[in-house]
């Protein structure tokens, strides 16, 4: 990224000036120097495009993790006032809608198990966790039954027997988000859908096993009910299929929508219209089942976690320590220059991170902030963080959702083989089971941004605290 085109606020904040005559809203940039300098410019043009849309509030924000994306950039976040013309975009959901991670805390520590042990877990997690792409898992459904997913969410699962009720009150929304319309869904987008819940998927997409190595914050920490040497699993998917194809779907009937209505887009990519449409009003209704397919999709996983563990070890006991998305747009109220408004929050590779006392924080973690989770590269490691008061004020109650790309897929594909990028991690301990030799390589771990400085810069910019830092020991790749 071209540093002389941005100008500094602090050490982790950065702004675009306005040039003369230039009509958009203003701009935010969060994250280290280094880290921006390793961003592409296409950030830069994708964000000012984002500053120009109808109803925007405050700035267009990035995050540490920002990179390309499709009409937003990864790791943009937007929020709009429906009262004022603000728009709904397919581009700033993104389209795995409501992909997310799920953390699980176990009552293992790292010393109950040998490399013995790791490796029938990893062997038996492969076996247990449909992955790969478009890999169907055992749970099938009609048309009818995914309709009762999209309704549901991972309420719908508990209620099949996927899972524990406790698990409910640690996820968002409680598991499921209301609004949800699947009537408003193609046929075409369930189809691809009918075989996918419970399944993994494919790309950055994984299940980990970790080790909690480092504590930053020992009361939150003991709030998430964590401390060094315990063994944690990270849950990463969304919502397969049915997420991308509504996404494909809806940038139609949205460019529409911006034609007829007079909306001019700098990029076709950012097709949009505003909420209160009956276009906007049609994607957000597809958009919240989609939510539902994906803390679904992430239960089930869940219950097929626990089996696994199970399996392998007498007494184990498995909770939900959260489950939180990164690609969604919610309407959520917001003070605004000391004034409370609703507004719809886009986050597309972002976290929500509500700070200590927001009343759809669980009680258990209420004190200390919303747990957040950022997910690393395959094979560098993970961080548990916490939201904070001064997040809600600078980015809406957002943060960093990964460790964020570096390269292309493509590229990484140049510098590695999957073989090679498996004998390395196993050299330092870490086990990967995957079908796919190329899933691999695109995952490489330095396909990715450091997350140790994403992590440093999502707490120096004060959009959430670290509270733990977790070491991978098995990881499940599509």
């Amino acid at each position: 990224m071209n540093m002389n085109l941005l100008e500094r606020i602090d050490d982790y904040t950065w702004t675009i000036p306005l040039k003369v005559g230039e009509k958009r809203s203003g701009i935010r940039l969060y994250g280290s120097e280094p880290l921006l300098k390793s961003m592409d410019d296409k950030v830069l043009e994708q964000i000012t495009n984002v500053a120009t849309l109808p109803g925007l509030v405050g700035e267009a924000m990035t995050m540490p993790d920002a990179h390309w994306g499709y009409g937003f950039p990864i790791g943009g976040v937007a929020a709009f006032d429906a009262e004022e013309g603000g728009i709904i975009s397919a581009g700033g959901v993104g389209f795995d809608i409501s992909c997310g991670i799920r953390c699980l805390r176990t009552n293992l520590m790292r010393e109950d198990l040998t490399s013995t042990d790791l490796t029938k877990l990893a062997d038996e997690l492969s076996r247990a966790i449909p992955a790969g792409v478009g890999r169907e898992g055992k749970l099938r459904l009609t048309l009818d039954e995914l309709d009762d997913v999209l309704r549901g969410g991972a309420q719908w699962a508990i209620h099949h027997g996927y899972g524990l009720g406790e698990d409910l009150s640690f996820v968002e929304e409680m598991g499921k988000m209301q609004g949800a319309r699947p009537e408003n869904i193609s046929r075409l987008a369930k189809e691809r859908q009918l075989g996918e819940v419970g399944t993994l998927g494919s790309g950055n997409h994984y299940l980990e096993v970790q080790e909690v190595a480092k504590i930053y914050d020992e009361k939150a920490a003991e709030a998430f009910g964590i401390k060094k040497g315990q063994i944690v699993v990270s849950i990463h998917c969304g919502s397969r299929a049915l997420g991308h194809q509504i996404g494909t779907e809806y940038l139609v009937s949205l460019a529409k929508a911006a034609t007829r209505l007079g909306i001019s887009l700098p990029d076709r990519e950012l097709a949009c219209a505003p909420i209160h449409s009956p276009e906007g009003q049609e994607y957000i209704g597809a958009m919240n089942a989609a939510i539902n397919c994906a803390m679904a999709n992430r239960q089930v996983l869940t219950h097929m976690t626990r089996n696994a563990f199970e399996c392998l070890f007498k007494g184990v006991k498995i909770e939900t320590l959260y489950d939180v998305s990164h690609n969604t747009c919610k309407e959520e109220t917001h003070l605004v220059n000391g004034v409370e408004r609703n507004l719809w929050v886009h986050r597309k590779g972002a976290t929500r991170a509500f700070g200590p006392g927001h009343p759809d924080i669980p009680v258990r973690y209420r004190s200390v902030g919303q747990p957040v989770i950022i997910g690393g590269s395959m094979g560098t490691g993970s961080y548990i963080l916490a939201g904070t008061k001064e997040g809600e004020e600078r980015a809406f109650s957002s943060a960093s959702h990964g460790a964020g790309r570096a390269m292309s897929r493509h590229q990484a594909l140049k510098l590695w083989k999957g073989k090679q990028v498996i004998q390395e991690l196993a050299q330092k301990g870490i086990l990967i089971r995957s079908a796919s030799m190329r899933g691999v390589a695109e995952e490489a771990p330095d396909a990715y941004k450091d997350v140790d400085l994403v992590a440093q810069a999502t707490e120096k910019a004060g959009l959430a605290r670290r509270v733990a830092f977790l070491r991978p020991k098995v990881c499940i790749k599509g």
